[in-house]
């Protein structure tokens, strides 16, 4: 509690994807990007980021904030269901298709995936001797 948690997605997930579908005479491929990834932190606050985030590591020190995406938790999940919060992360993608000498783009498409997060809360006493 009270200190930076990073927000990240796999590096790997965070690519253009295309496809292709075609039948005799008529091919379309839609090209779908990452735009922004929405999340939910489970404790009424959300953060939106235009990347992937950045991996933390152990050399940074854990008192240092993500420099492109992360939330800082101020309650303990002791009181939620199991202990922790849900933490939801949505990718909102741009998608466009072209074939058949048409080209459009879809509304705004998503994934999601969940997770939980245990965050606890440790005091200290100092009796000054």
């Amino acid at each position: 509690m009270n200190l930076p948690t990073w927000l990240w997605l796999a590096r790997g997930d965070w690519r253009r994807v295309s496809a292709t579908a075609s039948v005799p005479g008529v091919s379309v491929t839609a090209v779908a990007r990452p735009a922004k990834t929405v999340w939910s932190l489970g404790d009424g606050g959300s953060v939106t980021c235009r990347g992937p985030g950045t991996p933390y590591t152990h050399a940074v020190g854990a008192n240092r904030p993500s420099p492109d995406c992360g939330h800082t938790y101020r309650t303990s999940s002791t009181g939620r269901l199991n202990r922790a919060f849900v933490v939801s992360a949505t990718v909102h993608w741009t998608v466009a298709w072209e074939g058949a000498g048409q080209s459009g783009t879809f509304p705004d498409l998503t994934t999601t995936s969940n997770a939980t997060v245990r965050v606890t809360e440790s005091q200290a006493l100092n009796n000054g001797g």
